[in-house]
This record gives structure tokens, sequence and C-alpha cells, in this order.
């Protein structure tokens, strides 16, 4: 059975759901936004089974992972963090890591379903996210996944943002998107290298539901790969397919890892 841990990296205390032998290859887990560390529970024991050391933090400023104090929310942040948590663990050039949401806005009818990104950069954001038992992550949930009950994780979602200083922090992730003034050289300098091509053969899943990153935005995931790279749509899923079906997305998962 998976377990919680805190593991210290980049000046943070991480709290991450961890399971699979301490010696196994890494499997860094990061989620997105509206959700957790619990949307891996059904990958991370799979992890385990093929030998990984399986870790899904709590992103910074998602409970019970702190508030980082030094505001930064940057995609280069994120980088540093999952760097840092990398060397934190001990692992090697063997570590894998898996990623789900943050996506583009590359065509008109995306920006629509991107509106919710430009809504975090008023004010009125914060006050306007927890009103009704924080029902606006509720509806994005049934906006992106069509047809799947949530609800388990959304509650989740309502603990690890459910007071304004996480409330805030979470809405300055997509605020930073916008604010290049909070932007130092070295935040900068991640940020450019993890827009880079892949260096290495990745595997890209959609769901052909995704109420969130229309597939007509993405365009050809490949045409930035690494060679060797795979993609796949999954269909009768909708943004969060780990969770909606868990038995196909880890199958597929572990058969690109383990086969590369």
């Amino acid at each position: 059975m998976g377990q919680q841990e805190t593991i210290s990296a980049n000046g943070l205390e991480f709290a991450c759901l961890t399971d699979g032998p301490m010696d196994g290859p890494l499997a860094l887990c990061l989620h997105g936004f509206p959700d957790t560390a619990h949307t891996w529970r059904y990958l991370l024991p799979e992890l385990a089974a093929a030998g990984f050391r399986a870790v899904a933090p709590f992103l910074r400023g998602y409970a019970p992972s702190p508030v980082p104090p030094d505001g930064h929310y940057q995609v280069g942040a994120l980088v540093q963090d999952a760097n840092a948590l990398h060397d934190a663990l001990g692992a090697t050039s063997d570590a894998v890591i898996i990623g789900h949401d943050w996506g583009a806005l590359a065509t008109y009818s995306q920006l629509q379903r991107s509106w919710y990104m430009f809504f975090f950069q008023s004010s009125m954001a914060e006050s306007a996210l927890p009103l009704d038992d924080y029902s606006f992550i509720d509806g994005l949930w049934r906006d992106w996944s069509p047809g799947y009950d949530g609800s388990w994780d959304v509650a989740k979602v309502k603990e690890a943002i459910g007071d304004p200083e996480h409330i805030l922090a979470a809405i300055s992730y997509y605020r930073a998107m916008f604010d290049p003034a909070h932007q130092t050289p070295e935040l900068a300098d991640e940020q450019a290298a993890a827009l880079l091509p892949t260096p290495k053969p990745t595997l890209y899943l959609h769901g052909r539901d995704d109420g969130c990153m229309l597939l007509s935005s993405i365009g050809s995931p490949l045409d930035f790969l690494a060679e060797g790279s795979e993609m796949e749509i999954v269909d009768g899923t909708g943004h969060f397919l780990h969770v909606e079906q868990p038995d196909l997305v880890n199958r597929r998962i572990l058969g690109f890892l383990t086969a590369t």
C-alpha cells in the first residue's frame, strides 16, 4: 500500500503520495488544476508493481504542501521543483515523469474553453471561487469530463485549496502566465528549457471527449516530441482520463515505460 510522505526539495516541504520500492527508478507524477495528487491513486500501485518508486507530490500551494514564500508559480518554478524532487529522492537518469493538464491557447475555440484562465486574472476571482461550496470547481469537472462522477476528486480539491491562502496559490499559477514582472532570469531559463522538444521518447494521451483542451487545438504533438514518441486518443474519456478509465490508461502508460 502507498503512503503519504514529506520530502524536502527546493526550499519547500512537499507532501507526496508514494508507493513502490525505495531503490526502484523514480516515476514522478505531477497533477494539474483543479485536481490533486490523489488523481494518481490508480496509477501509483501499478507503477510500484512494475518496480518503480512512484511519487506524486501535491504541487506548491496545494495543501498539504505549503504555499511558497517566494510567490513563484511560473512553469520555471515547477521545473525547479521537479528537478529538486528528483535530486532529493536520489534518482538517476532512468527516472520518468508523468504529467497532466496545462494546455494550449492555439485556436479561437480553445480560447473559449480556456476562459477560466482569463477570469483568474481579475481581482474578484479569489472571492468568487469559494462561492456555493466551490461550485465553480464542480462545474469544471462536469464540463471537462462529461459523464464522469468526479465528486470524490472534487472533494479532495476543495481540501487542497479550501482557504484564502491556498485559493490564491492555485489562481497564481495562471496569473504567472501573464505576469513577466515576477520572472527571474533563472526561472526564465528553466521555462525556456521546458518548452524545448522533449529529450526522450514521450507518450502523449488525450481524452477524445476532453472539454478543457480541444483536440483541434493541440496540433500534432509528435512534431514536438523526441523520436520514438507515441500519441493516442483515448475514446470514452474526457480531461481527467487517468481516473475515468484507469485500467486502460495505466496499461498504456506501463506498456510504454517498460518498452522504452
